[in-house]
This record gives C-alpha cells, structure tokens and sequence, in this order.
C-alpha cells in the first residue's frame, strides 16, 4: 500500500507512526507539514474522509495554537474559517495524518493504527 503521510521530521509522534508503517511495509508519500502544509480544499477533503470533528486537526499542545488563543476562539469560527486556517500554517496542524484509500487518522495511536492500516 501507499500512503500519503503528512509530518514534521523532528516530531517524535511523526517518527514513531513512520517506524510502524514502514514496518508494515506501507510505501509512504512524504509530506513536510510545515513547508508544504495541505491546501484548504485538501484539508477539507482529509476531514471528510477521516469522520472526525474538525476540532481534531488542531495541534492543540502547540506554541501557535496557544499564541493565537484557539481554544476560546474555535468554537466561534465557521467550518470554512478554520480550514482556512489550518491551511494558513502547517504547524497548526496535528500531526501526523495519515492518508490513504479513502481513510484517513490523525495523531498517533498504535490501537487506532492497527485498527485502520492493518
């Protein structure tokens, strides 16, 4: 299988999700989330596919987030605002997704990854 996967090289979540895949021998697309941060409409296509609230494609324990005040700030912003945002930096971005037919997870949890790309 080949995956797109979406990460930030000095994250050590990015690198322990990239160990499990390719120990499962998926053949990964490498994405640099902060120097090629997904598009609006890529992000909008992710969120569709993965059934999970937007909410969870925010990086909530990182600077940016804090810095921007998110937490209050979220649940006043339409779905499109924060797309919008997310595309605007990377780094807002939870990492890292993983994307492949039509299935999408984000983060990194072994349980949920067993569950989805076994």
């Amino acid at each position: 299988m080949s995956m797109t996967f979406y990460h930030y090289p000095k994250c050590t979540t990015c690198k322990k999700a990239k160990k499990w895949l390719e120990g499962e021998g998926v053949e990964l697309e490498e994405v640099h989330i902060a120097e090629n941060p997904p598009s609006k409409d890529e992000l909008k296509q992710l969120h569709e596919q993965s059934g999970l609230p937007l909410k969870r494609f925010f990086n909530t324990s990182g600077q940016k987030y804090r810095e921007l005040g998110l937490k209050d700030k979220l649940s006043d912003m339409s779905e499109e605002e924060q797309l919008e945002l997310l595309a605007s930096d990377g780094m807002l971005i939870k990492r890292p997704i993983a994307a492949a037919n039509g299935k999408v997870t984000v983060g990194f949890r072994e349980a949920d990854y067993e569950k989805t790309w076994k």
